[in-house]
């Protein structure tokens, strides 16, 4: 017994030494303040990096957290990279050239435990933000409550009151066979007929206190659900598609032709605004087309273009006192309170008409494809990467920001400050 107490002590003294050896050895990330690494990272670190994507720099998450991560000499490259450049390190040099001899700043200012506060920052989101569900690419931008749910909901409350009914039918029939059991039956007394009441069904039903609630229940939850429906989609006008004054296919023109959409809304990669084509732009076809090549007489949709016009096919002549405006009627439309620019999300993201608007050239009139809610605009946002190469507008950002951490002033016009779109919408 003594010997076996004695190699217990053995065997514990070495897990121990082990343990020890172990702490040790992650001692380094369990001093270091994740919090403190936060408040650090975003004054001096978010202007260039970001932990899960490029920005100016490379995305630290998967730079730092990986086996091979050397916690000192990213605390010197950290300090001062243009000692570790300058002193011809390979690393450092290495990394200088891939991205294109830019200077990363140099914070001398910092100790090594805020260094190691900041690396502890970042692999802590990075860790989190790979165990956090991602959004699928194609997963669809806005869901509001699922016709499923509704549908189950009220089978689930159509099948509890079919087993209350039969719970009820259930417990009167054992009732009476107990009282049969104890000779307590009571035979009903023979009453001579009554003169028929046709409530008399709803009046037993109304007494009865568990139906009663039951009712009042799945009032409360259908009043709720339709409230809740309501309240969702209000102010979404998804899939609204008025009656216009010309019956504008665009199936025909951006689908069976191919004609690009910036062709007629030329506002769009330009402006503020898509904006709606002059009659004008119509004319630059419509003036020798006035049917389509299978039909026999004239278009009647092309020939109200001709009647606001004032243009007289026959002698190809415009008479402006006939002239009129077409009452086009508007389908997308955001909030006052809404700041949306065409050209920043066209010419800037190079986005797709398509990507808001839907399969315009599926459409044979066009309707509101896409909710345009808060939500579904920033999941689009939040997957939607942006390319910088070859965009003078990024090109620009870089130049300013190089003249900014070079100290030199920064007028209005660096900015975009003279483009025309600042003002004229």
């Amino acid at each position: 017994m003594r010997s076996f107490s004695l190699l217990f002590k053995q065997f514990s003294r070495s897990v121990l030494v082990v343990a020890g050896f172990a702490f040790l050895g992650t001692s380094a990330y369990a001093q270091a303040d994740a919090a403190k690494g936060e408040a650090i990272f975003k004054a001096k670190c978010t202007t260039c990096h970001a932990v899960d994507r490029k920005l100016v720099g490379p995305a630290l998450g998967s730079q730092v957290s990986t086996v091979e991560t050397d916690d000192k000499w990213l605390t010197k490259w950290i300090q001062n990279n243009q000692a570790l450049i300058a002193a011809k390190d390979p690393k450092a040099v290495a990394i200088f050239n891939q991205y294109g001899q830019s200077a990363m700043t140099v914070f001398a200012d910092l100790s090594d435990a805020d260094c190691a506060n900041i690396l502890a920052y970042v692999r802590t989101t990075w860790t989190t933000m790979q165990k956090a569900p991602k959004t699928p690419v194609g997963a669809p931008g806005e869901e509001g409550p699922s016709t499923l749910v509704i549908f189950a909901l009220i089978g689930v409350i159509i099948i509890a009151f079919i087993i209350i009914l039969v719970l009820n039918k259930v417990v009167k029939t054992l009732e009476g066979l107990l009282l049969k059991n104890k000779d307590l039956l009571i035979p009903e007394p023979v009453v001579e007929a009554a003169p028929v009441d046709r409530l008399a069904t709803i009046k037993k039903l109304a007494k009865n206190k568990k139906l009663v609630f039951f009712v009042l229940l799945c009032g409360t939850l259908a009043l709720g659900s339709w409230t809740w429906v309501t309240l969702w989609t209000t102010n979404v006008h998804q899939g609204y598609q008025p009656v216009q004054p010309i019956k504008f296919p665009h199936d025909l023109h951006a689908g069976a032709m191919k004609i690009d959409c910036q062709y007629c809304h030329s506002g769009a990669y330009k402006s503020k605004n898509a904006s709606i084509p002059s009659l004008n732009v119509c004319m630059n076809c419509h003036k020798t087309i006035d049917r389509r090549k299978e039909a026999t007489t004239p278009s009647t949709e092309i020939a109200k273009i001709y009647d606001a016009l004032g243009y007289d096919p026959a002698t190809q002549k415009y008479d402006t006192t006939k002239a009129r405006p077409i009452q086009w009627v508007r389908i997308h439309s955001l909030p006052d309170f809404v700041y949306f620019n065409h050209s920043q999300h066209v010419k800037v993201a190079g986005l797709k008409c398509q990507t808001c608007h839907g399969p315009v050239q599926e459409m044979k009139e066009v309707y509101q494809y896409s909710p345009l809610t808060m939500k579904w605009c920033i999941q689009c946002h939040r997957r939607t990467n942006v390319n910088t190469k070859g965009n003078a507008y990024y090109e620009k950002m870089e130049a300013v920001h190089d003249l900014i951490k070079a100290g030199k002033p920064v007028t209005e016009a660096a900015m975009g400050g003279i483009e025309c779109g600042k003002c004229h919408y």
